[in-house]
């Protein structure tokens, strides 16, 4: 895929006839994405990707500080003393951080690394070969990985249940941990990172979403009005709360917002696997009665999946999407 016929706009050039609408169309229309930026070797971020002045300046106020995103430990789950121990980190951590990382969650290293590899391997392949959505590069490996992630997933559900005292079933129960979507993230080297944002600041439409980042980092999540570095860790896997379960949790649970960086050194690969549960319509999804009191009353209407995902593709992508929820 050739994007050298594709006019646009740099900052130096935009001036007062910068047609915002015009220059994302002409983006899209040459189908090569950002990987194609990148192949034509372009030195300059394109105006259509440079954040708005206030956001640059706000990053400059406030740089990340150095906190540590809570690490929890699966190994021995099966044992009472170990599973008392991993609910209340998991409990911890979704209230007062809304993510997590997990280690000895029982995935191999290889299949994660020969996802990362796959991931890889597609992106860098000719621009043409990559249009063919049949791609067979490590279809195997990929397979495998679904099935890992799929099996974690539920028993992240169990420990959430637990943490918000119900049965371990209660989340399986409601259909959360079915049909996850899983969506594969290449992000090229860029020129000018200190522009842009890989991917801007968002709350996930998912109860929970797991994600496998290789470890060049980036990921960044607000804490307390700040951002806080995701750093990762050999073998370990990112868990955050979505916008669904903190609704169902009448906000016990924290849906947080994050976001990933720009970097000049290297190309980023991740593998965000959404669980979003059903989106049948007649599936209504709502504050867990046995969460709800008299001195906790219900904070959000009843919805359903649909609903929430027609709410929240219809807003900004960095605005909140909760808000339409609530009673």
């Amino acid at each position: 895929m050739d994007i050298s016929g594709t006019k646009l706009s740099y900052p130096e050039s935009a001036g007062d006839h910068f047609d915002r609408a015009k220059e994302v169309q002409a983006f899209d229309d040459s189908k090569a994405g950002v990987k194609g930026l990148i192949d034509a070797r372009v030195v300059k971020v394109p105006t259509i990707f440079i954040r708005p002045q206030d956001e640059l300046f706000e990053d400059l106020k406030s740089p990340p500080v150095e906190m540590q995103v809570p690490i929890i430990d699966l190994g021995n789950i099966g044992e009472r003393y170990s599973r008392e121990r991993v609910v209340n980190e998991v409990r911890c951590a979704s209230e007062e951080w809304g993510f997590f990382q997990v280690v000895n969650h029982g995935i191999p290293l290889n299949v994660l690394e020969e996802m990362i590899d796959g991931i890889r391997m597609f992106h860098e392949k000719d621009p043409e070969c990559c249009a063919v959505l049949h791609s067979h590069v490590r279809r195997a490996s990929t397979i495998e990985y679904i099935k890992h992630v799929t099996y974690l997933g539920h028993t992240l559900f169990e420990l959430l249940s637990e943490a918000l005292g119900l049965a371990l079933d209660h989340l399986a129960t409601l259909e959360c941990a079915i049909g996850p979507t899983f969506v594969c993230h290449y992000y090229p080297a860029c020129p000018e990172p200190e522009l842009t944002l890989g991917t801007g600041k968002h709350s996930d439409p998912a109860f929970i979403t797991v994600l496998l980042q290789d470890q060049l980092g980036g990921l960044q999540i607000m804490h307390k009005n700040r951002w806080v570095n995701v750093k990762p860790i050999p073998g370990g896997l990112v868990v955050n709360i979505g916008d669904l379960l903190q609704i169902i949790s009448n906000d016990k649970f924290k849906s947080v917002d994050h976001r990933v960086l720009a970097n000049r050194v290297g190309q980023r690969i991740s593998v965000a696997n959404f669980f979003k549960g059903v989106f049948v319509p007649p599936k209504v999804y709502g504050p867990i009665k046995e969460l709800i009191s008299e001195e906790n009353p219900a904070v959000y209407r009843d919805f359903t999946v649909s609903d929430y995902i027609g709410s929240f593709l219809s807003k900004p992508f960095d605005k909140p999407g909760l808000d339409y929820f609530k009673k």
